[in-house]
């Protein structure tokens, strides 16, 4: 990556052309009306939904992020992302446009910093192409229209490389690399150590720009060190050291978020571990020690299941298979084909006997390595890998891919150099990698891909006939072959927002065709397997975030018919449920716990969402966490705190406690269910069961309430 810089640094207004302000501002309102549109008719992911209302409700629960009132248990991530979205409500009042708004600011936000960024290391039309790109990326724009931590997260690390290019460029150079490690550290706070992933090509980056002594570089890198760790890990001893009572740290083994980090949210990410493993194994339940909302409907997080799970196999390849490919892949041959030719003029520059650039072999390092760590720890990673983390490498593809269309129209007009056929060779290889991954599904707007390869065939043409001849004529290849190169990414974005609520979906947002779950395809179109059949008790889910772990769609299909599943959109009550909450409301009084939902977070968020009631989710996410205790629903009830208790209700392809598993099938949750288990026989010891007839449900309810006044 060592070679002369893409183009200086066009930061003058002598240098700037009059239509470049205007062609940020027209890209910034086409992302935002991406990711803006409709958003007021849904929930999103409807566990962080629930969440951000019980979070506005007091200071304790908005610090660690409960997912209740009642301050029980919390969400299975860390809660930065959600502050914004309290925030949000606080302002607004509490609605599915409130909580979603903060998704399209910092979406927004991304792509400006992003642009400032590449513009002070390649220039402003590299600057104006990666926004761009970052803007119409498919995933990007499915996860930004949902309030998952993946959109906050991509904002940080983009804002830690502004602060990166900045140190590398000389002055005060220790300041603007504290400045990325707190950015660094919020990234953290946001979605644990996936937020640290950005780090190796950050320190590579500088070591290659500095010229400070290497006693000078390790004292710099000590400070932004110092600041990184400070502000990483401030939340998590706050927490340790919060006196008791304190909510319970959901997905957590101990109740700690220091298990949290190094356990689901960290290590188990990328080597998995029991069923948090992706090879291909269908389990009876849920990876083990999830209570999380990326382990969904008893499918193993990474590549398990028929057809490979949700990202699919894990691998070199991962990226382009099935279930990535329409997601990230479609600059990724680009991207491959730059570094490789930024790679060789480097080295052909050295041995020239000129100097390096290392500002401008600086960025390349940083964005280079940035795809390349990214890339390949989600490549190959064991535990739970949904589609949509992905969208932390998009700012590289587009960095890389704008800098490196600029650096191939600059070697395009050089003369008697054979590096002028890298332009019509990149958006070539482009077009033709788009055509193949649409024709994966021929049935779902395949037009694109002919027009896109029509546009690419015009642009091939006149590059290779015209270089040499009118520069006018050459112009325009280059404008249609950038139309070609992102083509189909757009008509995907578009379709996407505009087309379709499929993305909507917090449980595994995705953008194009939907078949990516399992390799099977959610929408019907041919060919595939339908994802919900493929979930034990016949519930779509999916694992989820790498900080969002989330539950199946939501609606009548259910565990028991009671229930809507937090990753659903809209987290409507059914009558059925509507009628149950009525009855609680109506003889519970003032009790300070009225309602406790056994079955997570997807039996309880749309009470919670729905109501003014106090509703603990028993068990945090997935129903598995130790919280409530048995000794805690004791006090309640020795105190008159405790009204009712709704069991029965399973989780994606978990079944009601006390289910037989067939011989062969692994138990669902294995000791983690055991917590479950204890509190639904303590229930039925202690509490009266309320006839369905008294409050209203069908008599067939696979779902008991019990009155524990």
């Amino acid at each position: 990556m060592m070679a002369d810089r893409a183009s200086a640094p066009q930061t003058g207004s002598a240098v700037r052309r009059r239509w470049q302000p205007w062609a940020l501002a027209a890209i910034c309102v086409v992302a935002a009306g991406l990711y803006a549109w409709d958003i007021g008719g849904s929930w999103g992911n409807a566990y962080y939904s629930a969440a951000v209302k019980s979070m506005s409700q007091s200071f304790e629960n908005f610090f660690f992020g409960s997912l209740d009132a009642a301050g029980v248990v919390t969400v299975d991530k860390p809660p930065m992302a959600l502050w914004l979205q309290v925030v949000s409500v606080k302002i607004l009042g509490y609605s599915q446009f409130a909580v979603q708004l903060p998704q399209v600011l910092a979406g927004g936000a991304a792509v400006v910093v992003l642009h400032r960024t590449v513009r002070r290391w390649a220039g402003e039309n590299a600057g104006l192409l990666a926004a761009l790109v970052l803007a119409l990326t498919p995933i990007t724009v499915a996860i930004n229209r949902i309030n998952n931590p993946d959109t906050l997260l991509v904002l940080l690390v983009v804002g830690a490389a502004y602060a990166m290019t900045r140190a590398c460029e000389g002055p005060r150079a220790t300041g603007w690399l504290a400045l990325a490690g707190l950015l660094v550290g919020c990234g953290f706070l946001t979605k644990m150590l996936q937020g640290w992933m950005v780090l190796p090509a950050f320190v590579a980056a500088y070591l290659v720009a500095s010229r400070s002594s290497w006693g000078r570089k390790a004292a710099d890198l000590a400070v932004a060190g110092a600041v990184l760790v400070v502000g990483s890990f401030w939340w998590v001893a706050a927490t340790a050291l919060w006196p008791e009572p304190k909510p319970y740290i959901g997905g957590s083994e101990d109740g700690s978020a220091w298990d949290l980090v190094f356990g689901y949210n960290g290590f188990g990410r990328i080597f998995g571990g029991g069923n948090m493993r992706g090879g291909g194994q269908m389990s009876a339940g849920p990876p083990a020690g999830s209570g999380s909302s990326d382990a969904v409907g008893g499918m193993p997080g990474g590549g398990g299941g028929p057809g490979g799970g949700f990202s699919g196999q894990a691998g070199i390849l991962r990226m382009f298979g099935d279930q990535l490919a329409g997601q990230i892949s479609w600059l990724l041959p680009l991207c491959g084909l730059v570094l490789a030719a930024v790679c060789v003029s480097g080295v052909l520059r050295l041995r020239a006997g000129r100097r390096l650039d290392r500002r401008g072999a600086a960025g390349w390092v940083l964005w280079g390595g940035w795809l390349l760590v990214v890339g390949l720890v989600f490549s190959f990673a064991q535990g739970i890998m949904h589609p949509y983390y992905t969208t932390m490498m998009a700012p590289a593809v587009g960095a890389i891919a704008g800098a490196g269309l600029v650096r191939f129209w600059q070697w395009y007009r050089r003369p008697a150099r054979r590096a002028w056929l890298l332009l019509p060779l990149g958006v070539a290889l482009t077009v033709f990698w788009a055509f193949v991954v649409v024709m994966r599904n021929p049935d779902w707007h395949a037009w694109v891909g002919y027009v896109a390869l029509g546009l690419a065939a015009a642009a091939v043409a006149l590059l290779l006939v015209q270089r040499g001849g009118r520069r006018r004529l050459a112009r325009a290849g280059l404008a249609l072959g950038l139309a070609a190169v992102l083509a189909v990414p757009s008509a995907w974005s578009v379709i996407t927002a505009v087309g379709s609520q499929d993305s909507m979906n917090g449980a595994n947002a995705m953008a194009g065709p939907s078949t990516g779950m399992f390799g099977g395809d959610r929408g019907g179109s041919p060919g595939g397997t339908d994802a919900a059949a493929s979930v034990p008790g016949g519930v779509g889910g999916a694992q989820d975030s790498s900080g969002q772990d989330t539950p199946p769609q939501q609606g009548a299909g259910a565990p028991g018919g009671m229930g809507g599943a937090p990753g659903g959109s809209t987290a409507e009550l059914s009558e059925e449920q509507q009628a149950l909450l009525g009855y609680v409301e109506s003889e519970a009084g003032d009790r300070t716990v009225p309602l406790a939902v056994e079955g997570g977070a997807m039996s309880a968020s749309p009470y919670i969402i729905n109501s003014d009631l106090t509703v603990v989710a028993m068990g945090g996410f997935g129903g598995t966490d130790d919280a409530p205790a048995v000794e805690q629903l004791t006090a309640w009830r020795e105190s008159g705190e405790l009204g009712f208790v709704l069991i029965g209700g399973g989780r994606g392809g978990i079944p009601p406690s006390g289910t037989q598993v067939s011989s062969g099938a692994q138990s669902p949750m294995g000791g983690e269910e055991q917590a479950r288990g204890e509190r639904e026989e303590w229930v039925k010891q202690n509490c009266t069961q309320v006839g369905p007839k008294a409050w209203g449900g069908s008599q067939d309810s696979s779902q008991q309430l019990y009155s524990c006044r």
